[in-house]
C-alpha cells in the first residue's frame, strides 16, 4: 500500500493516516443528536475523499488543509451539525496550540523531527548544540515578536505568505542584517576584541589572523552576512616584505654570506612568498573552521578588486594575495575523509576591468585562474568594473553578503571626497509575495495595482517596524561593531540612531516571483516582449515607493531581489492553500527568485544575462544573476568567453556547476535528484545508488552563497528542475 506525506503543525514529516480522519469524525458525530449523527459509510466516505486528495496533491499538504478537506466533506454530506462541532473542537485546539506553541517549537527542534527547519539553512547544521541552542532562542524570539513586538497585521500577512518579515528569530534582540566591515580602519588604527586591545599588526600573517578574530566577532554580532576586501591587507605584505629583508640582511651578515642585493632581494620574495601563502592558509582554513554563537562558520564575502589600491607594487602585492587565495580555493578543504571537497565559505567575488579581462592584459593570468577556480569550486562570482560604474555613479565596490548592495549616497563620504562603502550596513529586510498579489487580483491589471498599492504599504510599515526596533540600541550591545570600528567608533553608552537616517545604512523592500506574477497577470513568461513591459514598470514601481519613502523620512529605502532559501517553500505551500493548483503559477513547491528566469524555461547563457541585466538596474539594493552550466573544468576558454560577456553587459553574475562527492564508492561527478517510493525528493548517487545524505557531500548554489546541508523540498525541486544555459563542450 502506498504511503502519502503530510506535515505536521511542529514540521515533521509522517505518513497519512486514515484511521485519525475517522476518529476525528467519529468523535464529533457522537457529541450530536442521533438523529443528527452521520452513517459509518459516510465517515468512510469523506475520509476516502480526503485520502484521494492527499494522494492527487501535488504537493505535501500540511494538516490545516487536511483539516479543511474534513470539514468541507462533512458538509458535503449535509452533516452540518455534525460540522459545527467538528469545527468547535478545531477552534478549542488551536487555542490550547497557540498557549504553548514555543514549547513545541523547541521540543520538536530538540528531538530533531522538525523537517522546515532542519533544512531551512543549507549551511546550518541543526543537529549540533550551537545550533539548536540559536534555534531555541529564534523561538523565543518569534513568539516574543509575534505576541507583543509585533502589529496584528504584519504578523497575520507574514503567517500567510503575503510578505515575509525576513529573521523574526533574531528580532527581539536589536540586531542588524549584514554589512561591509571597515577593515582598512580596524587594521591601521587597531581595535578591541573581548576588551584585549589588538594594535595595528607587524606583518601579513599576523594581520591575516586579526582578520578572522574580527570576522568571528562580528557574525556573533550580527545575523547577516559580511564582506571584507584583500586590498585593506595588501598594505601588510609590504610590511613583511621590509621585515623579512632585515631579517635576511642580518642572517647573511652574521654568516659572512654575499650581500649582492638582487640575491637578497630574490631569498626576500621568496620568504615572502611563503608568508602570503601562510597568511591565506589561515583565512582559509579558520573561516572553514571557526564556528559562531549561531551555530554555523561565519557567511563572509571576500572582495578582489585590483584597481582598489594604488598602481605599481601594492598592486602587485594584492595581485599575489588574490592568486593565491584562489589556488587555495581550488584545491579545496579535506573533509572528516581526507577527501579534498568544496567549502561553502568564504564566498570569493573577483572583478573584472581593464587590466585583466583582456587577452594580454597585465593581469590577465590572474582571470585564467579565477576561470579555473570557478570551473571547480563554483566560486569566484564576477563583477563588472565597467558596468558597475553606470549603474553606481562611477563606484565599483562589494555587496554585502550574498548580494545586498549599499546605495551610493552623497552624504556619506571619506576624507579624500570618495563615496564612503565600509562601515556602513543594512537594518533589515521585508519582501512582498508579488505573486500573491497576481493572484488575488484574479488577473484584473487595474485590481492588481490597487492590490500591489496596499501590499507595499504593509512593507513600508513592517520596514519601519524593523528601523524602529534599532532606535535607542547602545553602542554597548556590541562593541566591536559600533565602539572599535567594524562599523563606527561611537562612545561608550552612545545611541545608534543617527546611522539608521542619511544614508549611512539602508533598509530593503524584498520582492519574489517576478515570472509567476508576470504569468498569472499575461499568461506568458517575463521574457515575452508582451509581458516584459508589465514587469518592468512593477519594478519600477517598487523603486518609486522607496524614492518616495526615503524622501519623507530621510531613510535609505532600496528594491533587493531577496535570495530566497526556506521561504520559496513557505511562500509556494501558502499560495497553493489560498489559490490552488494554477498552472505556471502556483503548480510548483516553489517560486521563482526576485526576476530571474524560470529555472526550467530554455534560454541559452548570453541572452539570460542580458535580459537579467535589464532588470538588475531596478535592483539597486540588490541582485545577482547566474548561469547554469556542466562540468566545464576540461573548456576554461568556455568560461572566459562569459566572464568577457559578464564584463560588457551586465554587474553582477556567477556560473553554476556542480562539485559533488560520494563516500561510499568516490564518486566525483553530479550526484541527483530523484524520487523515493512515497514521491519525496532524495539524493542519490548515480554511480552507486547511495542515498544516506551523511555519505553524500553536495554542494549547490542556492542564494548567491553555496549550501552544503541540503534543502527543503521545495528548493530541492527547484534545483531538480535547473536548465543549463551552456554546454559544456
Amino acid at each position: 500500500m502506498e504511503n502519502y506525506k503530510i506535515i505536521k503543525r511542529d514540521g515533521k514529516e509522517v505518513d497519512f493516516a486514515e484511521e485519525k480522519i475517522v476518529a476525528a469524525i467519529c468523535k464529533a458525530n457522537r457529541e450530536v443528536g442521533d438523529i443528527y449523527q452521520m452513517s459509518e459509510c459516510q465517515v468512510q466516505a469523506i475520509a476516502k475523499s480526503v485520502k484521494d486528495q492527499v494522494s492527487e496533491s501535488l504537493h505535501t499538504v500540511n494538516v490545516e488543509e487536511i483539516q479543511d478537506m474534513v470539514e468541507k466533506g462533512i458538509m458535503q454530506m449535509r452533516g452540518y451539525e455534525v460540522a459545527q462541532k467538528y469545527v468547535r473542537y478545531r477552534y478549542t485546539r488551536e487555542l490550547a496550540r497557540k498557549a504553548n506553541s514555543t514549547d513545541n517549537g523547541i521540543l520538536a527542534l530538540l528531538e530533531r523531527i522538525n523537517e522546515e527547519v532542519k533544512q531551512e539553512n543549507s549551511n546550518k547544521n541543526p543537529v549540533i548544540n550551537s545550533t539548536q541552542r540559536d534555534y531555541m532562542a529564534g523561538e523565543v524570539s518569534k513568539d516574543l515578536s509575534s505576541r507583543i513586538l509585533l502589529p496584528e497585521e504584519i504578523i497575520r500577512a507574514h503567517e500567510e505568505g503575503v510578505i515575509h518579515f525576513h529573521d523574526m528569530d533574531y528580532y527581539a534582540q536589536k540586531e542588524h542584517n549584514c554589512d561591509l566591515i571597515n577593515l582598512e580602519d580596524m587594521l591601521t588604527n587597531g581595535t578591541i576584541i573581548n576588551g584585549t586591545l589588538i594594535e595595528r599588526p607587524h606583518s601579513f600573517s599576523t594581520a591575516c589572523n586579526v582578520t578572522t578574530q574580527i570576522v568571528a566577532q562580528v557574525a556573533s554580532n550580527q545575523y547577516g552576512g559580511q564582506s571584507f576586501s584583500l586590498a585593506h591587507l595588501a598594505p601588510f605584505v609590504d610590511i613583511s616584505r621590509k621585515k623579512i629583508r632585515r631579517e635576511v640582511e642580518k642572517e647573511r651578515l652574521e654568516s659572512g654570506d654575499s650581500m649582492d642585493a638582487a640575491v637578497i632581494d630574490r631569498v626576500t620574495e621568496r620568504r615572502l612568498a611563503l608568508e602570503v601563502q601562510q597568511g591565506i592558509q589561515i583565512i582559509q582554513y579558520q573561516l572553514n573552521t571557526l564556528m559562531t554563537c549561531n551555530g554555523q562558520s561565519p557567511f563572509v564575502t571576500v572582495f578582489m578588486y585590483l584597481d582598489e589600491v594604488e598602481e605599481g607594487r601594492m598592486r602587485d602585492d594584492l595581485a599575489a594575495i588574490i592568486e593565491e587565495t584562489l589556488k587555495q580555493r581550488m584545491q579545496g578543504v579535506k573533509n572528516e575523509k581526507g577527501v579534498w571537497i568544496t567549502p561553502a565559505f568564504p564566498k570569493l567575488i573577483y572583478v573584472l576591468d581593464e587590466d585583466n579581462v583582456h587577452e594580454g592584459s597585465k593581469y590577465h593570468e590572474l582571470t585564467k585562474l579565477a576561470a579555473k577556480c570557478s570551473a571547480k569550486r563554483l566560486v569566484p562570482d564576477y563583477i563588472s568594473a565597467k558596468m558597475m560604474r553606470e549603474l553606481k555613479k562611477g563606484n565599483v565596490y562589494t555587496c554585502m553578503g550574498c548580494r545586498s548592495f549599499l546605495t551610493v549616497e552623497e552624504s556619506q563620504k571619506n576624507e579624500d571626497g570618495s563615496h564612503k562603502f565600509y562601515g556602513r550596513f543594512n537594518q533589515g529586510v521585508v519582501t512582498i509575495n508579488l505573486v500573491d498579489v497576481a493572484c488575488a487580483s484574479e488577473g484584473d491589471t487595474d485590481r492588481f495595482w490597487e492590490i500591489l498599492e496596499e501590499r507595499l504599504e504593509l512593507c513600508h510599515r513592517a520596514l519601519r517596524c524593523r528601523h524602529e526596533r534599532l532606535l535607542g540600541t547602545p553602542s554597548d550591545v556590541a562593541p566591536i561593531l559600533w565602539q572599535y570600528g567594524a562599523l563606527a567608533r561611537l562612545k561608550k553608552g552612545e545611541v545608534i540612531d543617527r546611522l539608521l537616517y542619511g544614508g549611512y545604512s539602508t533598509i530593503s523592500l524584498g520582492y519574489a516571483g517576478l515570472y509567476e506574477m508576470c504569468v498569472r497577470m499575461t499568461g506568458k513568461s517575463h521574457t515575452d516582449p508582451e509581458a516584459k513591459p508589465f514587469a518592468l514598470a512593477v519594478m519600477q514601481k517598487l523603486n518609486d515607493k522607496c524614492a518616495q519613502w526615503k524622501a519623507a523620512e530621510n531613510i535609505s529605502y532600496s528594491v533587493y531581489g531577496t535570495p530566497m532559501e526556506s521561504t520559496t517553500y513557505k511562500f509556494a505551500k501558502c499560495l497553493q492553500r489560498r489559490y490552488g493548483i494554477i498552472p505556471g503559477v502556483t503548480d510548483k513547491n516553489y517560486i521563482t527568485n526576485s526576476y530571474h528566469v524560470h529555472v526550467a524555461e530554455k534560454i541559452d547563457a548570453f541572452s539570460k544575462l542580458k535580459f537579467e541585466s535589464e532588470f538588475q538596474k531596478l535592483s539597486p539594493g540588490g541582485a545577482i544573476s547566474y548561469i547554469e552550466v556542466p562540468n566545464m573544468q576540461q573548456n576554461i576558454a568556455a568560461v572566459l568567453d562569459v566572464m568577457k560577456y559578464i564584463y560588457d553587459n551586465i554587474m553582477y553574475a556567477e556560473l553554476n556547476t556542480k562539485s559533488d562527492f560520494c563516500e561510499c564508492c568516490s564518486y566525483d561527478g553530479e550526484i541527483k535528484i530523484v524520487k523515493d517510493d512515497a514521491g519525496k525528493l532524495v539524493w542519490e548517487c548515480p554511480n552507486c545508488g547511495n542515498r544516506d545524505q551523511s555519505k553524500l557531500f553536495v554542494a549547490r548554489r542556492t542564494c548567491g552563497y553555496i549550501g552544503t546541508q541540503f534543502w527543503n523540498q521545495g528548493r530541492t525541486q527547484e534545483i531538480a528542475e535547473r536548465v543549463l544555459h551552456l554546454s559544456g563542450e
